[in-house]
């Protein structure tokens, strides 16, 4: 009897020292796909953040420039696609949750949302879809939703309900995403709460046509406030070069970065399809 206790005491041990070291060893990254929209392996799970799946040019022109995007995806559908564990969205403006994401995605695939969405994804069929107030626990992974500010005055009113969401997870980088959002003291104090060790913001700087004094979301900057308030944070910026009201570039991003000092040590700018492994 002791000794087959003294077996099952060293099994248990042994499965629980074999999960520490797969949650260890998984890698953690995030692609670029296009725009906002992400690929995040974390935790051991598949997550698509905000797709945009269109190819180039089916969506109107929001700048009265050209057609959106304004570039085609470098990655095949397929690939995005596949063996999915979650997809999580920010909000669904057309350039983060688009007429090819319905069609692509299959029903019952696992969607975390803002309350503003709920009704999208029930009109849409997708079956298992949930509203994050604050905070879930999916599959050991933490997220917590963040009240974005998608621009400011009367231009906010028009933009709507946004949000970002932060991942904790046990041997995991904690990552915030910011989503579409202008510089605010929610962020601020967002990232001084999380201490992320990741910060992936929208850094387009885009505007609405008409009102273009008043950035809808992070511009070179705004996003130098950001690096400014970070912390130990990398922030790695995206949402630039696929959309026509989007008036930030790589190229001027990168410019603004070294009037500052900053190096790709602290501001990584992906381009499509990039991926970057994410450390603690």
């Amino acid at each position: 009897m002791k000794r087959n206790l003294l077996v099952g005491l060293m099994l248990t041990a042994n499965l629980a020292m074999a999960q520490i070291n797969l949650e260890k060893s998984a890698t953690t990254s995030v692609q670029l796909v296009r725009n906002a929209t992400l690929l995040v392996e974390y935790g051991g799970k598949k997550i698509l953040v905000d797709p945009m799946l269109s190819p180039k040019g089916v969506m109107e022109s929001w700048a009265g420039i050209e057609k959106n995007p304004t570039v085609d995806l470098v990655l095949p559908i397929h690939q995005i696609v596949e063996d999915l564990d979650l997809v999580l969205v920010t909000h669904v403006h057309p350039d983060h949750f688009d007429d090819a994401a319905i069609k692509v995605l299959d029903k019952s695939i696992k969607v975390v949302n803002q309350p503003a969405d709920k009704t999208f994804f029930e009109k849409h069929g997708f079956s298992n879809a949930s509203v994050v107030d604050d905070n879930i626990l999916w599959h050991a992974i933490s997220i917590t939703r963040i009240d974005a500010q998608h621009g400011s005055g009367e231009v906010l009113e028009m933009m709507g309900k946004t949000s970002g969401f932060v991942l904790k997870a046990k041997n995991q980088p904690t990552v915030y995403i910011v989503g579409d959002a202008v510089w605010t003291d929610e962020v601020k104090s967002t990232i001084k709460k999380f201490n992320p060790d990741y910060i992936i913001v929208n850094s387009g700087g885009a505007f609405i046509q008409g009102f273009d004094a008043t950035p809808i979301i992070m511009d070179e900057a705004q996003t130098m406030d950001l690096i400014r308030h970070s912390g130990k944070a990398k922030v790695i910026a995206v949402h630039m070069e696929a959309l026509d009201h989007c008036r930030t570039t790589r190229k001027s991003l990168k410019e603004k970065a070294a009037e500052f000092n900053i190096g790709s040590d602290k501001l990584i700018i992906p381009q499509d399809g990039e991926k970057i492994i994410l450390s603690l």
